[in-house]
């Protein structure tokens, strides 16, 4: 019938010659019964809209499926004719209607390195995604592919457990242990509203399926062939980063040159490996594990992102056996070093883009860089050369490493210093503007020679599509800055915002690659967290708390631990604060007691909560692991928990009164 009253609607349409409503809202808006029209548009932003118009009928108001269904619903735009006065009922018809009927829009799964991966030899963990707040219940039936039911009885079902939550979806996940050529499976869906159907190869269906070519398919070699390996001894472990220029001299250097603020570029403090070396016992005494400095090969600039020679040292920082040196230490007291990698691009001084300059028509290497013609360097900035560059700047001529030979020399260089100074991996810089297929190779000859080392990506954004268990083991987690500045120092989310933040990543990222997500609340190309937080270091504290007391590598950029202040690049870069008087001990003190509770108690960073909430309203997040719970408190004033009172609380190392001041964090130990 309503296939019927389609087709007429489609042909009054015609005769009016109206743009027509797609058939997937119309059969939507008569599942509802609502009336279809099609006029005027007029978009609803929210609820408020209606509020914003007198008394007269609204033509038609679009409203955004997202916003019907409490943005759970991908659909097309519904196309309702509403009067003001029905406003609220026509509303309340809709949400009734969400409530009685599964979102199927909402489900995705499919058999791949993201839904569907080997954990360890045998174990498979299987991920489906759902419309939040929309299933009761989701099961996990699977059997044997090559085994006749009726020879053998190889079916099983398993309850998936509902691991994260965040705007828009639910995730659940069961991990199962086999021992087969091949398995099948499929999910039983139960609604809310107590509807069930079955999600099966894509499609759904009324009954279960008996026809294992109609199921999901998990050959296990294949899948435990492509497993995701990383590095183990990176779990959750703590990076402090190095701006070699501005971190330690090992010469004199009057406080004058050296604290200088702000700081420009060009700023030389002489700093170098030397004196790197010479205060690895601050890092070791905070507690951090990994020492990673930004680049440190040949340069003419502070920065070094310009490489003019990949196997040479900057002189400025000291020679080859200071580096050496510098790592054996930092072995000798248990930490590992890590170099930063600018493979992406380099100088113009490097050798092969001077060939290209000055032997264009004969040179070699012009298959290395990407160019138009003889390269032609701007004379002023914010023009675009006739190359690509890194972000169109003439001084940083980009690389073409799907050229077998650059690709060749890149991996030869990564090669060399993990051979001959035993770093413990690379950080990868503007890794996102670089192929997949180049990091497959690098990958390949990197692990194949040193399967520990790690590798780490630069990306702002999410990256799924980098940490499927062939490119990179991991990434510098820009999308937990955001979200931790938003929440703690900004405020402009929610507790409950920041926990769907924090949940999107456990929902879609792979699980090998989460607890190696480098947690960052600034770098050298951010402004300073401290500055972030208008100089209140009480935020601050906040801020590396949630770095501390979450699943991941904390990365502490150098001076933030001792108050070390600065605005955006290049003035995020100031020199370190050595001298006593001009550091904050007791905030170093508060980022060394974090550190050592997160190290004594594994319960904070081992597999997901038991139970985490928000409470909006007075800005807390709570999360409830056991043996602890953690709070966060992100707004100004006092919040009541008296459900925690006499609790100790590991930071202050005082029972818990039930009173949280504004912007602090809690651990609390039951």
């Amino acid at each position: 019938m309503v296939e019927l009253l389609y087709h007429q609607a489609c042909a009054l349409d015609k005769q009016k010659k109206e743009l027509l409503v797609d058939k997937s809202s119309f059969l939507l808006v008569r599942e509802m019964g609502l009336e279809p029209t099609r006029h005027n548009h007029t978009h609803l932003k929210r609820a408020c809209l209606p509020f914003q118009h007198s008394r007269k009928c609204l033509n038609i108001i679009t409203i955004s499926a997202a916003f019907v269904n409490n943005y759970f619903l991908y659909l097309e735009l519904l196309d309702l004719r509403l009067n003001y006065s029905d406003f609220d009922d026509t509303m309340n018809k809709i949400t009734d209607w969400r409530g009685h009927t599964m979102i199927r829009s909402g489900l995705a799964h499919t058999p791949d390195n993201r839904y569907c991966f080997c954990t360890k030899p045998g174990h498979f963990l299987i991920r489906l995604q759902t419309a939040r707040d929309d299933m009761e219940c989701v099961k996990l039936h699977y059997q044997d592919k090559y085994i006749p039911v009726r020879f053998f009885d190889s079916r099983r079902s398993i309850e998936m457990k509902r691991v994260a939550r965040d705007h828009v979806h639910d995730y659940f996940e069961a991990e199962i242990q086999i021992d087969v050529v091949c398995l099948r499976y499929y999910f039983e869906l139960i609604h809310r509203s107590g509807e069930r159907l079955y999600y099966s190869n894509c499609r759904f269906l009324q009954q279960a399926p008996d026809d294992i070519d109609r199921m999901y398919d998990l050959p296990q070699n294949l899948r435990e062939v492509e497993r995701f390996r990383v590095p183990q001894w990176a779990e959750n472990k703590v990076v402090y980063q190095i701006f070699p220029s501005r971190f330690a001299a090992s010469q004199p250097v009057s406080d004058k040159q050296w604290y200088q603020a702000p700081i420009k570029s060009t700023a030389d403090l002489k700093g170098d490996l030397k004196g790197i070396t010479a205060h690895l016992d601050h890092i070791q005494s905070l507690g951090a594990d990994i020492v990673y400095m930004t680049p440190i090969f040949r340069s003419n600039s502070s920065h070094k992102y310009d490489t003019i020679d990949y196997y040479t040292i900057d002189p400025s920082f000291g020679t080859t056996q200071d580096l050496i040196d510098l790592v054996d230490k930092a072995h000798g007291m248990g930490m590992k070093v890590m170099l930063d990698a600018v493979f992406n691009h380099t100088s113009p001084e490097f050798f092969a883009f001077q060939d290209l300059e000055n032997n264009w028509e004969n040179s070699q290497y012009r298959n290395w860089y990407y160019c138009n013609g003889k390269p032609k360097r701007p004379k002023t900035f914010g023009v675009k050369p006739n190359y690509k560059c890194f972000s169109y700047f003439g001084g940083m001529p980009k690389l073409n490493l799907e050229n077998p030979e650059t690709a060749q020399y890149v991996i030869d260089v990564a090669l060399h210093w993990l051979r001959t100074t035993h770093i413990d991996g690379w950080r990868l810089d503007v890794g996102d503007e670089v192929s997949h297929n180049f990091w497959r190779k690098f990958r390949d000859a990197v692990k194949r020679e040193f399967p520990d080392a790690l590798i780490v990506g630069e990306v702002w954004h999410y990256a799924a599509d980098f940490l499927q268990g062939d490119t990179w083991d991991t990434v510098m987690n820009y999308p937990f800055l955001n979200a931790a500045m938003d929440f703690a120092a900004n405020e402009t989310i929610s507790a409950s915002e920041f926990l769907n933040e924090l949940d999107f990543l456990r929902g879609n990222l792979h699980t090998a690659c989460q607890p190696l997500l480098w947690n960052l609340i600034g770098s050298h190309d951010t402004s300073r967290a401290l500055y972030r937080c208008g100089e209140d270091k009480q935020k601050l504290r906040l801020l590396a708390a949630i770095q501390m007391l979450l699943p991941g590598m904390p990365f502490i950029y150098y001076g933030d631990e001792v108050g070390l202040t600065g605005g955006g690049d290049p003035d995020c870069r100031r020199g370190m604060l050595w001298a006593l008087e001009r550091q904050d001990k007791t905030l170093f003190a508060y980022y060394q007691k974090l550190i050592k509770i997160r190290k004594l108690h594994t319960c904070l960073t081992d597999g997901d909560p038991h139970e985490q909430w928000a409470e909006d309203t007075s800005g807390t997040v709570i999360i409830d692991r056991g043996e602890m719970v953690i709070v966060f408190h992100g707004r100004n004033g006092t919040a009541h928990l008296p459900q925690y009172e006499g609790l100790l609380d590991l930071i202050s190392e005082e029972p818990f009164n039930g009173l949280i001041s504004g912007h602090k964090a809690l651990v609390l130990q039951k």
